[in-house]
């Protein structure tokens, strides 16, 4: 495994208000691979992909396993899962869950990063998927989730699609590391989607979002390629011209006439 000098939570605090860290959602050992030669400071993952094989394509980025809001019920199911991915090579774990579950997992000294602003998981509580934070009652809001997560002990907190002033206001008044996805550059990290920025994504793309490949029209020419390639295999099958000899196992003659003999014998 390669040597790694992966920053534990105390670093990432330290570096508060001094520059702004980077963070990627990867999906795949080749994106986690890619994010560590890129010099990316943290990595929210999948817990499934966590393991031997996820530290050694990304050895020192700061991990952050997602502990999905209801795929889990009480807090030692999350406990549970939390420890799981810890030893598996995260660094601390994402969870939306209550208060009281956080605490008992920060109680546990576990990290935890929560959520404040447009969370997915409740969308429906701030009108769905839109930018939260629009008015001083909304805006005061997230600014009381946040200081009630830092109460509970998260160490971090995701701020999404949240005015930039408003998430650079929360960031200053707390010691919290905020990480703004869509939400300015007054907060401590900036945060986007693996798919966002490789263009891979076909669906709905956020304003928050910048593109910087265009892995679609990639995948449409590797879609096409592999489509020819199994055409033309299929068309070699039907005209003979697969297999050749080449692609075959010989067999000295002498052996295939003594197997044939054997055959012979035990057909009479």
């Amino acid at each position: 495994m390669q040597k790694h000098n992966r920053p534990t939570v105390a670093d990432l605090l330290s570096l508060k208000g001094k520059r702004q860290l980077t963070m990627l959602r990867v999906t795949s050992l080749e994106e986690a691979e890619a994010a560590q030669r890129a010099g990316i400071d943290m990595l929210s993952v999948p817990p499934t992909l966590l393991g031997p094989a996820f530290r050694e394509a990304a050895p020192s980025p700061f991990a952050i396993p997602g502990l999905e809001y209801g795929d889990y019920v009480s807090a030692e199911e999350y406990m549970r899962e939390a420890f799981k991915a810890l030893k598996a090579g995260g660094d601390a774990v994402y969870c939306a869950a209550s208060l009281a579950i956080i605490r008992r997992m920060r109680d546990e000294g576990i990290p935890v990063c929560s959520h404040v602003g447009l969370i997915p998981s409740k969308a429906t509580w701030t009108g769905g998927f839109r930018a939260v934070g629009k008015t001083s009652i909304s805006a005061f809001e997230i600014w009381r989730q946040t200081k009630a997560l830092e109460e509970a002990g998260a160490f971090a907190v995701e701020i999404e699609v949240v005015p930039g002033d408003i998430a650079a206001a929360i960031s200053q008044r707390t010691s919290m590391l905020m990480i703004s996805m869509g939400a300015g550059t007054g907060c401590d990290a900036q945060y986007l989607f693996a798919d966002d920025v490789l263009g891979s994504n076909r669906g709905h793309r956020p304003r928050h979002a910048k593109v910087y490949r265009n892995f679609a029209a990639e995948f449409d020419r590797l879609q096409n390629e592999r489509a020819a390639a199994f055409a033309e295999f299929a068309d070699d099958v039907r005209s003979g011209a697969y297999p050749e000899k080449g692609h075959e196992v010989a067999i000295d003659r002498q052996e295939l006439e003594a197997f044939l003999r054997l055959v012979a014998e035990q057909t009479l």
